[in-house]
């Protein structure tokens, strides 16, 4: 459908005339009507977004809402079936992300996309489709730093990307994006990886610029707090249709949720209940190194204890000895000096000590780290104990029907979405995924879960349901050690936080309400 033939639409025509009534400017951007296939698969259906210039608007929807595919049509990594974007009032036709470069708009993705072994200085430069054959890196550094100096976000610009903090390359990001001359600007998950000083800072300030400049930002996130304090207007789709829209004046947090899930219900994340440690902590690290002292990701722990019935959460930004950490106790790593102690025994994260000591462990990006994708969901569900009869005892052969039926207990159990416990893991969706991988790690007794970003990428309800578990294992008696980069998710669940910086444990307090986020966010950036 072109934008002509969409005005012809009773539904465009309805918002073309109410717009018009309103005075409302022309929109800066518009996708009109796209419509996207993947076979039998409708990932979206005539969806029509407006952006105007000045604009912050937020993007919403579960995973598999069509957002991705929405944005990837915009941005030219797509060709939708039906629909045109529109900018300026023409019609566009955007074949690959390049053609989208040259008409001002750009994303900032989700993962990083500067090249490591170049400095900031050469990453902008190269970044452009104008760069001569032979670079005057003299007269491009005079430009950059003029441009910086009109800035409120400051990186180094003779720093190798590899070496910047992980804030430093998210602003690095934006900068690109507005060096190259951004009018319409995406921003995917922007600040999974800021502090909240740092995710104030960078969604305030583009808000500010858009507004002095007439460039329009498409926010895509999971945190209505974002959407609150930043947004002018929200968009929300479900199931690749336009599920609702509106001011964020307007709107509350609850209306939100609601177009975004429908009529389905929440899980409802329990309370943590009042529970009596033992005088003994479940999972003591002592003096614990692992990795070169000198090198990005390593860890010097002096004393970490997880005692029964408590979730200690371990905050800090990406990069900062975390996942070396979850490594350690899931048996990807082995510490270099130090001791690992469960339940006062030597622990060596093997397989064999995990089941005897009732260790489990939820990994960030469970389809790589703890399922076989071509496997079904009923095999990924028995790695635990496949070997084992219902009263623990080791047996020779599989027991195939006492299998599926553990499989399609914990299936019920857990809300885990899929066509038959036959079905191949890797066919499940990510929130999915994660569900089908708790409920393998908590069947039985569990004594100690480690959990590492465990509802990263996964959308509201999938986040509620992951809670809710995490909160009754810690209710039922298990030590839980939570490490995740989402600091609201740490404070929400946490009974003690623990902040790792430079791979060192650098401050501790309580969590929920006591905790101060202004004050852990100073710890996680080293500024403590």
């Amino acid at each position: 459908m072109s934008a002509i033939a969409a005005l012809h639409d009773p539904a465009r025509r309805e918002e073309s005339a109410a717009d018009h009534e309103s005075g409302k400017a022309r929109p800066l951007l518009e996708a009109v009507g796209l419509t996207k296939h993947f076979g039998n698969f409708t990932a979206l259906n005539n969806v029509s977004l407006a952006l105007q210039a000045g604009e912050f608007h937020a993007l919403l929807g579960e995973n598999g809402a069509g957002k991705s595919t929405l944005v990837k049509c915009i941005l030219g990594y797509y060709r939708p079936d039906a629909g045109d974007v529109v900018l300026d009032g023409r019609e566009q036709t955007i074949e690959n992300p390049r053609d989208a470069r040259r008409l001002g708009i750009g994303m900032v993705y989700q993962h990083f996309t500067l090249v490591p072994a170049m400095t900031v200085l050469e990453n902008l430069v190269m970044s452009r489709v104008d760069v001569p054959r032979v670079v005057d890196w003299k007269a491009e550094r005079r430009a950059l730093i003029r441009f910086l100096e009109t800035m409120p976000l400051k990186v180094p610009l003779d720093t190798p990307v590899d070496r910047l903090s992980a804030g430093e390359r998210q602003k690095t990001e934006i900068l690109k994006q507005l060096y190259l001359g951004s009018r319409v600007l995406v921003l995917d998950e922007p600040t999974s990886v800021l502090t909240p000083d740092e995710a104030r800072e960078v969604l305030g300030f583009l808000r500010k610029r858009a507004r002095e400049t007439g460039m329009a930002v498409l926010l895509i996130t999971h945190k209505f707090a974002e959407v609150t304090a930043f947004c002018d207007r929200v968009t929300v789709l479900r199931r690749g249709i336009k599920a609702g829209q509106g001011t964020v004046a307007d709107l509350s947090i609850a209306d939100m949720a609601a177009m975004m899930i429908g009529e389905r219900d929440l899980a409802e994340v329990p309370d943590r209940e009042a529970t009596t440690p033992g005088s003994s902590p479940v999972l003591r690290l002592e003096a614990v190194r692992s990795g070169d002292a000198a090198t990005r990701g390593s860890i010097a722990i002096e004393a970490l204890d997880v005692f029964a019935g408590e979730i200690v959460g371990i905050a800090g930004i990406s990069g900062n000895g975390q996942k070396r950490l979850v490594d350690l106790l899931s048996g990807q790593e082995a510490p270099d000096a130090g001791t690992l102690l469960v339940k006062g025994e030597p622990y060596d994260a093997s397989r064999a000590a995990a089941q005897k000591l009732k260790v489990r462990c939820l990994p960030e990006e469970p389809l790589r780290n703890a399922c076989v994708g071509r496997m079904s969901v009923s095999d990924n569900l028995a790695f635990r104990s496949f070997d084992r009869d219902a009263e623990g005892r080791r047996i020779r052969l599989l027991d195939r029907q006492r299998m599926r039926s553990e499989a399609e207990r914990l299936i019920a159990a857990y809300a885990v979405k899929t066509q038959s416990p036959s079905a191949p893991v890797a066919t499940l969706s990510g929130g999915n995924v994660q569900r089908a991988v708790l409920a393998r790690e908590l069947q039985g007794e569990t004594d100690l879960l480690v959990a590492a970003n465990p509802c990263f990428g996964l959308d509201f309800g999938a986040v509620a349901d992951i809670r809710a578990q995490l909160i009754a294992a810690r209710n039922r008696g298990t030590a839980v050690l939570l490490v995740s980069e989402d600091l609201d998710e740490i404070v929400a669940l946490s009974d003690r936080i623990m902040v790792m910086f430079e791979g060192r444990i650098v401050y501790e307090c309580a969590g929920g309400a006591e905790a101060d986020t202004t004050v852990i966010g100073g710890h996680m950036a080293g500024h403590g």
